[in-house]
């Protein structure tokens, strides 16, 4: 009579016997990163309602805004303040490019920065290498240089905004395409944050 052989265990069945299931293997993950997960997800929330609703860093691609700003300055944009009141002049904006800019091909997610020069109401002129508003020649510590331009005169009408760049003789601005609607203002720029040499407040 043959002997009847030891009931073994085949090498497969070993490995299965002696490793975690899946499940298990995810769980334990899981478990030791659910506070790292959970942490992130309220950094990623914060950052979204601050981007969208308190401020948002920009940074500057050209020279129109010289000598105030440079290439390559970023700054952080205050959402707040014109959510509260209409900027004011001399406030420096960031703004989404009206429609005159989108039909040459600007899009409409693009953003722009200026500095306010006249409010509703209140009219500008170009003439003498000097601009004026309502009459009277802006005061204008801040320009690189005066305008080698005339302009003739540009009454803002309610909800607009008349911008200029600080760098007049290069800056493609409200002398050159209008009135900025006050609804395509993003923000009012408040401070730079780099370079660490130029960190600072910016007006």
């Amino acid at each position: 009579m043959k002997s009847k052989p030891d009931e073994l265990s085949t090498p497969d069945a070993e490995e299965e016997a002696a490793s975690p299931s899946e499940s298990s293997l995810w769980r334990r993950l899981w478990d030791s990163q659910r506070e790292n997960i959970r942490i992130l997800a309220i950094a990623l929330v914060i950052a979204i309602f601050l981007r969208v609703f308190i401020a948002e860093p920009r940074f500057i691609p050209s020279n129109s805004m010289e000598p105030t700003l440079h290439v390559g300055d970023r700054l952080l944009v205050d959402k707040i303040s014109t959510r509260l009141h209409p900027p004011h002049i001399g406030d420096i904006i960031v703004f989404q490019p009206p429609p005159q800019l989108q039909e040459y091909g600007y899009r409409g997610d693009q953003a722009f920065i200026k500095r306010v020069i006249a409010t509703p109401g209140e009219t500008v002129t170009v003439t003498d290498h000097q601009v004026l508003v309502d009459g009277a020649p802006l005061q204008e510590s801040y320009t690189l240089e005066p305008p080698d331009y005339l302009m003739g005169s540009i009454t803002v009408p309610p909800g607009g905004l008349f911008v200029m760049g600080d760098n007049r003789n290069d800056s493609n601005d409200s002398h050159v395409w209008g009135i900025l609607p006050q609804e395509n203002v993003i923000g009012i720029a408040r401070f730079r944050f780099w370079p660490f040499s130029r960190a600072g407040s910016v007006s």
